[in-house]
């Protein structure tokens, strides 16, 4: 029995040195010491043997026990040693690391180009007016002059719902709803998303328009041109060289586009503009012999596109980061 008991004892301080977690530890503890341990087992056994051998068997046997009780707390003692330097070096703090930044958001550009307009015409005496997107073929197509066989009101470029509602094509309608509202004279601008079916580098199905419409008694061409020269200088923070071209919108009469000349003597297009169709003010009761009045229209995308340089009007809502922080 002594040549067992010293291979018991090798055999569990052997297992202990190599032991390198405490929950490995705890497996070996249980083996040797628990109440169905080896150690435990041999203690039991002294029944069996000589009884004048007992007491040289029973001392061997406890100090075992003993030295496997100290090798275990050894053992425990170096193990939770490493443990607690292992989890301070994985979870130290390096103070030569840069702290972490906090990035703080900011306007989108077409939203910031939106509201720098605004603030051009509050400054010069408009009310902002809004309306719905989902708009009605009436206040879209019908009061504003445009006539059942015109291009705009086709399928291919209208996203329709039915026969009677339709995703808004312009702002115009939201002139029509002000009138209707306020009644005359008025003096609004009317910014907000429109959609049409077109896509590619500088139309989108989705855009931004700004339309403005002055309505009062003695109102003539020179007045537009006028606030387009003042809105044009102020927008692009220089004198900036304006042609008013003829054109046809249903609505208007006359009717004209506005280019801008480039810094590399190209002319662009901006706007269009006219006079309010008589037809127009006819729809709504309105006395064209007291009133007239002029409108224009914009489109957001497009004015920041010339302001800030930009080539394809698709990287205002591509999501990209490194586009948009330049703003």
């Amino acid at each position: 029995m002594g040549d067992n008991l010293s291979d018991l004892s090798n055999s569990a301080i052997q297992e202990i040195n190599e032991c390198s977690s405490s929950n490995d530890l705890e497996s070996i503890r249980v083996k040797y010491l628990g109440k169905k341990g080896t150690v435990t087992a041999a203690l039991k056994s002294l029944s069996e043997i000589d009884p004048r051998d007992r007491p040289a068997h029973g001392k061997r046997i406890n100090e075992i026990k003993t030295l496997i009780q100290e090798k275990l707390s050894e053992r425990k003692a170096s193990i939770q040693k490493q443990e607690i330097n292992q989890n301070i070096e994985n979870k130290m703090i390096d103070v030569s690391l840069p702290g972490r930044v906090n990035f703080q958001g900011h306007r989108h550009p077409v939203t910031k180009t939106l509201l720098e307009i605004e603030e051009i015409f509050y400054g010069a005496g408009f009310v902002v007016e809004d309306g719905p997107e989902i708009e009605d073929e009436y206040h879209n197509f019908t009061a504003l002059n445009i006539p059942h066989n015109h291009p705009a009101r086709a399928m291919h470029d209208t996203f329709y719902f039915n026969s009677e509602y339709l995703l808004r094509t312009h702002t115009s309608p939201i002139q029509i709803r002000s009138m209707e509202k306020d009644g005359v004279p008025i003096r609004v601008i009317a910014p907000g998303k429109v959609y049409r079916r077109d896509s590619d580098i500088t139309h989108t199905p989705m855009f931004h328009q700004i339309e403005g419409l002055v309505i009062d008694k003695g109102i003539n061409f020179s007045h537009l041109k006028g606030i387009l020269h003042q809105f044009i200088n102020t927008f692009f923070e220089e004198n900036t060289d304006v042609r008013f071209r003829p054109s046809y919108f249903p609505f208007t009469e006359p009717s004209a586009e506005v280019d801008i000349l480039s810094k590399d003597n190209k002319w662009l297009e901006i706007l269009g503009c006219g006079m309010v169709h008589p037809k127009v003010l006819e729809n709504l009761g309105i006395n064209t012999e007291i009133y007239s009045g002029y409108a224009f229209g914009m489109g957001v995308e497009r004015l920041a596109m010339l302001k800030y340089g930009i080539k394809d009007i698709r990287s205002f809502y591509e999501n990209d980061l490194n586009f948009l922080n330049q703003f």
